[in-house]
C-alpha cells in the first residue's frame, strides 16, 4: 500500500476514535483479502473497509468497494471471528476519505454499508 493510504487508514481511525470506537486491529490480512480497520462500537465488532479518492474522482469512494471487494472482506472477517470467537454484532462499513491536492478535506463515516448475502 502507499504511504497515502497509509495515512487514510490512521487518519480514518483518529477519526473514529473521536467518535467513541475502539481500535481492535488494523491490516488483517487473510489468504481472501485485507481488512483496513477493525473496531468496536457498543454492541457491534466492525469490520471497515477505507477508501480514499479525490474530490473530483467520478464516483464516491463507497462505490469502488464492489461485490467483489464486498466478498472478501466478508471471507476475512469470517476467518477473523474463527480465530476470534466474541458476542459482538458484527458489521462492515466504510470510511470514505477525500482529498484535494493531495490533503485530506473530509471523512465521513458510512454504517452497515454492506451485508452479508
Amino acid at each position: 500500500m502507499n504511504s497515502s493510504g497509509r495515512l487514510a487508514e490512521i487518519k480514518a481511525s483518529e477519526y473514529l476514535q473521536k467518535k467513541h470506537y475502539r481500535l481492535i486491529d488494523a491490516n488483517y490480512s487473510s489468504r481472501f483479502g485485507e481488512i483496513d480497520l477493525i473496531m468496536q462500537k457498543g454492541k457491534y465488532l466492525c469490520f471497515i473497509e477505507v477508501k480514499m479518492r479525490n474530490n473530483n474522482s467520478i464516483a464516491t469512494p463507497a462505490e469502488f468497494v464492489d461485490e467483489i471487494k464486498q466478498q472478501k472482506i466478508i471471507k476475512t472477517a469470517e476467518l477473523y471471528l474463527q480465530q476470534n470467537p466474541t458476542k459482538l454484532q458484527p458489521r462492515f462499513d466504510v470510511t470514505e476519505v477525500f482529498t484535494e491536492n493531495n490533503k485530506i478535506k473530509s471523512i465521513k463515516h458510512l454504517e452497515n454499508a454492506f451485508q452479508l448475502y
